[in-house]
Order: C-alpha cells, then sequence, then structure tokens
C-alpha cells in the first residue's frame, strides 16, 4: 500500500513545483515579491505602470490556476484513498496476529499523513493566490493614488482645452 501512497504525494508536489510566475521557493518570491510589488516603480512612465499592474494582475490570475490544480489533484487522489481505506480496513480486520494488526494500523496512519499533506498542499496553494491577490489590490491602491496626484499637478496634469468634433 506504501507505494500508491507515495505515488500520490509525488503527484501533489509535482502540481506545486509547476506554479507559474511566482514560485514556492522562499528565495525566488523574496526578489520578485520585492521587485514587484514592495519596490513597484511610481515614477517612471504610463506605460510603465500599466505594465507593472498587468504583471501583478497575471501573477494573481497564475496563483489561482495553480490552486485549482492542486485541488484538481488532491481531488483525484480521494478514490485512491477510498480503495486503500477498503483495502487497509479488510486486512485489518483478517489480521491474524498482532505483527499484521500494527501493520495495517501503520499503513492507515500513512494514508492519514498523505491526506494531510494533500490538504496541507491545497491549503498554501489557495493561501499563496489569496496572499497574491491582496498584495496585488495594495499595488493598485498605491498606483491609483500616484497616477490621481499626477493628474492633478499643478502646470503637468490634465489641463482643459478647446476641442474641435467635426471640420469645417
Amino acid at each position: 500500500m506504501l507505494e500508491p501512497l507515495q505515488a500520490q504525494i509525488r503527484q501533489t508536489q509535482q502540481l506545486i513545483q509547476q506554479a507559474q510566475r511566482m514560485a514556492y521557493d522562499v528565495q525566488t518570491i523574496e526578489r520578485e515579491f520585492g521587485r514587484q510589488y514592495k519596490d513597484a516603480d511610481l515614477s517612471g512612465s504610463q506605460r510603465t505602470m500599466v505594465a507593472g499592474a498587468e504583471g501583478r494582475w497575471r501573477n494573481s490570475v497564475a496563483a489561482f490556476e495553480d490552486a485549482l490544480k492542486v485541488q484538481a489533484g488532491v481531488v483525484g487522489n480521494i478514490d485512491g484513498a477510498r480503495s486503500a481505506i477498503d483495502q487497509l480496513v479488510t486486512a485489518s480486520q483478517s489480521a491474524t496476529g498482532a505483527l499484521q494488526a500494527a501493520q495495517a494500523g501503520n499503513q492507515l496512519l500513512a494514508l492519514q499523513s498523505q491526506q494531510l499533506a494533500d490538504l496541507t498542499a491545497t491549503m498554501a496553494s489557495l493561501s499563496r493566490a489569496q496572499s497574491l491577490d491582496a498584495a496585488q489590490r495594495a499595488a493598485a491602491q498605491a498606483q491609483a493614488r500616484e497616477q490621481m496626484r499626477r493628474f492633478l499637478a499643478r502646470g503637468t496634469g490634465y489641463q482643459p482645452g478647446s476641442a474641435r468634433m467635426f471640420h469645417d
């Protein structure tokens, strides 16, 4: 029973390792989060700010997609877990000695550990998506304040003028 459980854990790990844009690696997160969120350039051109906002939005969307993939993988593991539970309970109930009963109990604990790992992966991927989305909103608010300041700035902001709609 151990190999199928390990295969399910490997599958969940592979889904996590496929995380798009901002990975689960701490050093990568520190570098990319600092560059895209904390140290976002609000002094650049309008085009630069829009490109940064789009990149942050793409991070959020990719994180939600990653969370959905992990959740789908975990849901896919449910059938395997149910089958394993049936086999292990049958083995436990038909155990003829203390050693067989203990082994069946240990395998049930291994299954439970695999399910906890799946739950942890699901929570981590969902929390990652929510964190990136919240960071994206905070950066958007900072950018909006800067854009409003520029718009309202004397002499450099909006200057009303006459416009002709049609040529005479």
